[in-house]
């Protein structure tokens, strides 16, 4: 999970456990409840914590929201990582990711809202720098998929990739497309032969 940067080296032990205790309330309140149900009140009653704590170990809710995102990141890119290192050749591996990235949404509709609803909520805020850095690690590790196949243009085409299944996740929950219809639209993307 994310420390907070440029105060966990400040922690003790215990201190960063509580810091992290408080974290993973954040990240079941999001996921349970969004960004607008992500309160400092909800999250010290899912810790069991007090708000005292919060506020003590995080300087304000949206950094508390960063971090807890962070690990939902994390968490997703562990997942999406671990599915790509089952196969044994680079496009299946590309492929195995592809599937584990969006059969996550699929599994947890409620995972996409919170995305973008974070993502808006950073823009409108004028702190897009915690999204921007998800979005970069996400882009890398589609870049590393891609350098494995090899693909030419590796890390443009991962970008490629990247914004097509952000749009892919949204059109998903309006109107599911079929499968052959999905991967084509990836496998254009990201410059792959057939």
């Amino acid at each position: 999970m994310s420390a907070v940067p440029g105060r966990s080296e400040r922690l003790s032990p215990n201190q960063l456990a509580k810091q992290e205790q408080i974290v993973e309330a954040a990240r079941v309140v999001l996921a349970r409840d969004g960004l607008a149900g992500c309160t400092v009140r909800a999250i010290a009653d899912a810790g069991p914590l007090t708000k005292s704590a919060i506020h003590y170990y995080f300087a304000d809710l949206d950094e508390l929201v960063d971090a807890a995102m962070a690990g939902h990141i994390e968490a997703f890119l562990a997942r999406v990582r671990a599915a790509a290192g089952r196969g044994s050749d680079p496009i299946g591996c590309f492929w195995a990711a592809i599937e584990a990235y969006l059969g996550t949404f699929d599994e947890n509709p409620g995972a996409a809202l919170l995305w973008y609803e974070y993502w808006i909520d950073a823009a409108r805020k004028g702190r897009p720098e915690p999204v921007d850095r998800m979005n970069r690690e996400v882009v890398g590790m589609i870049t590393e998929l891609l350098e494995a196949v090899p693909v030419p243009g590796a890390a443009v085409r991962a970008e490629a990739v990247f914004s097509a299944l952000l749009g892919l996740v949204v059109q998903q929950s309006v109107r599911r497309r079929p499968s052959e219809e999905v991967r084509e639209l990836i496998r254009l993307s990201a410059g792959l032969r057939t």
